[in-house]
């Protein structure tokens, strides 16, 4: 008695049950999902390329600033370095004479003679600020009185035209990340940092095949009834777009024997094999029959809900990607960039592909000179109301501003600014910006990089915008970040931070940092000492200077506690991190200051410690729910994230 269940012919080929395998169209998401999961995980090949030869790679790891950048305190113009005390009653009533040091600083100079009180010394741009000078006046802002002196007349601010040590790149801050492709703006970055050498993920050698009798290679005479290979051209350039490095193996006539021979060589020297043309049910398309000896565990996809774009087929022969793209070019084209692009790219060590020209609101008032058109570059950031356009404010002569921006907005001419929720168009500066899945505004600390490590490795973009912890806590409010990192002391309560956040944002416990008095090793004015005694032994010494932190920096504030209503010599050169204040002391352009643990031991000066700030996050609380949020949030509690913070001298809370 026949089942009825049983198939009515029970003597169906192998190929015959195959070709019913290839009946069921699975959608789009199905069919990349199988793709990817035959696929990966996989490592990605790494390779040491020099610099000059690493154009278009994907970096393999992530790189970590070994210097700072600029290594030394400079000039940002030609004039002459002063101390800006000196210069505090200056006016176009009362100009200030000033004695001209002995000496002129140039780019590559290091400095011979102090800036004391009363003198002044000539300064090139790019030259090194000399000890005691903490402000730069321009040369067409003074007049020369005789060979040796100088008159001014008007006042300087502190760090007016200094651009302090680590103020573009502070050393231990990670640099580029795993997976970005180097461009020139990197190279440039790297090169700042004197590395030669770099490790990219290897490209992925695809081999591409067309096939069909009827294809002509262009530059051939064409024959009737043939047409010239479209798709050999397209999708070898389209390889490289996508770090491929492409290899075209040519036409191959639909003959079995040798199409076979060609797809084996094929995957035996590369690490993909793209083709286009027999994909469909004819007679005469071989490839599909033909990968189903080539190695486990072949065929995961033979039609795919897309129009254009059907007949796609995807397979994985031990371990390589086999695609068999349409043959028209159009659906080729179509099914390549959505389907086999991401894999691509993954393959390659590069981030997901997006593509934009957008309009962005602009959160702050960007101030201009008139007459003159301003391409101002800006970073993106998704906002409660869309995209948002942060100004990149370290100037002119940072390399970052230029390498970590998006794009940038122009202001006319005929504009002295661009109001602050001014809705700009920006011009992106690749097609592949994707915008950050989590945005961090605030207060900046290298124990950033360590929570958000894992979160990069997993395939987010985090971006930290570093605008101190009140600009931070405005941006949160204003709903233009997830993350405000702040570390704010509160004289009333004698805390940090709980204070300071407001309604529709939660404070969230980040860790702890010790900070405390920075000095040369050795420096008997400071060994064995106290921190409070330190401060007392500085002040009893009127040739000791000292280096501070900018207003309104956590760390000013601890400073202020120590030294009353003192102000020492050295009080008004204010940096704006924790790294320009260890080069300051490093280099003996001061002798004492403030600073974090970890810091003062990677510039290995001597460290007294003095108090623990406590480094926080004001939590957006309408954000909380976000993918990216909730993964940072894991990852800062994480144990391994913790250990990472404990290994880089700090306490989580």
């Amino acid at each position: 008695m026949t089942n009825p269940q049983q198939p009515k012919n029970l003597n169906k080929t192998r190929d015959d049950l195959e070709q019913d395998q290839f009946l069921t169209i699975l959608s789009r998401e199905e069919a990349l999902a199988r793709f990817e999961a035959a696929l990966f995980p996989r490592p990605v090949p790494a390779e040491q390329r020099p610099l000059a030869d690493a154009l278009g790679c994907a970096l393999a790891e992530d790189i970590v600033a070994p210097i700072d950048v600029p290594p030394f305190d400079r000039s940002n113009v030609d004039g002459f370095a002063v101390r800006s005390a000196d210069l505090s009653s200056s006016g176009e009533a009362t100009p200030v004479r000033l004695m001209l040091n002995d000496e002129a600083i140039a780019c590559g100079i290091a400095p011979a003679r102090p800036v004391l009180s009363g003198t002044a010394t000539s300064i090139a741009t790019g030259g090194p600020v000399p000890r005691g000078a903490d402000a730069i006046v321009m040369v067409e802002h003074t007049q020369p009185v005789s060979a040796r002196a100088i008159e001014i007349r008007r006042a300087a601010s502190p760090g007016q035209f200094v651009s302090y040590a680590g103020s573009d790149i502070a050393r231990g801050e990670n640099l580029l990340r795993a997976g970005t492709v180097i461009g020139s703006r990197e190279i440039g970055m790297l090169a700042a940092c004197g590395i030669a050498v770099v490790s990219v993920a290897r490209r992925p050698r695809v081999a591409v095949i067309s096939t069909g009798d009827e294809l002509v290679q262009p530059g051939n005479e064409l024959r009737p009834a043939a047409i010239y290979d479209t798709n050999g051209a397209i999708v070898t350039a389209a390889v490289s777009e996508n770090g491929g490095d492409a290899v075209f193996l040519g036409a191959i006539a639909d003959d079995e024997a040798k199409l076979e021979a060609a797809m084996r060589g094929a995957l035996e020297s590369s690490d993909m094999l793209v083709l286009s043309g027999g994909t469909s049910k004819g007679a005469g398309d071989l490839s599909h029959r033909i990968i189903a000896r080539l190695g486990k565990p072949g065929i995961i996809a033979h039609g795919v809900a897309l129009k254009p774009g059907k007949p796609l087929c995807l397979a994985v022969c031990d371990g390589k990607p086999v695609v068999i793209l349409p043959g028209f070019p159009t659906s080729a084209m179509f099914t390549f960039h959505d389907m086999i692009v991401p894999v691509l790219r993954r393959m390659a060590g590069l981030p997901p592909r997006s593509d934009a020209k957008v309009f962005a609101r602009v959160p702050v008032r960007i101030a201009s000179e008139l007459g003159r058109t301003e391409f101002v570059m800006v970073s993106l950031v998704e906002g409660d109301g869309g995209l948002i356009a942060y100004p990149s404010g370290k100037g002119s002569g940072a390399i970052t501003s230029f390498a970590q921006a998006d794009g940038f907005l122009k202001i006319d001419a005929l504009a002295d600014q661009m109001p602050a929720g001014t809705d700009a168009e920006v011009t992106l500066f690749t097609p592949h910006v994707r915008v950050p899945d989590l945005v961090i505004v605030g207060s900046h600390c290298t124990g950033l990089d360590l929570v958000t490590a894992p979160l990069a490795r997993a395939g987010l973009v985090v971006r930290s915008i570093a605008v101190g912890s009140l600009g931070g806590l405005a941006a949160a409010r204003r709903g233009e970040c997830d993350f405000a990192p702040i570390h704010l002391f509160d004289e009333k309560t004698e805390s940090y931070n709980t204070p300071y956040v407001a309604d529709g944002l939660e404070l969230v416990p980040g860790w702890r940092r010790m900070q405390g008095i920075v000095f040369r090793s050795g420096d008997a004015r400071f060994e064995g000492l106290s921190a409070q005694d330190a401060v007392r032994s500085a002040l009893a010494d009127p040739t000791c200077i000292m280096v501070n932190r900018n207003q309104g920096a956590g760390t000013r504030i601890l400073i202020d506690r120590l030294l009353g209503d003192i102000r020492p010599d050295g009080y008004w050169n204010q940096p704006r991190s924790h790294n320009a204040v260890a080069a300051a002391v490093a280099q003996g352009r001061a002798d004492w200051g403030m600073t974090i643990a970890p810091v003062a031991h990677a510039a290995g000066l001597g460290f007294i410690p003095f108090a623990e700030e406590h480094y926080d996050f004001a939590l957006v609380t309408a954000r909380k729910q976000r993918l990216a949020v909730q993964a940072f949030l894991a990852a800062l509690a994480s144990d391994e994230g913790r250990a990472a913070l404990e290994r880089a001298g700090f306490r989580p809370a």
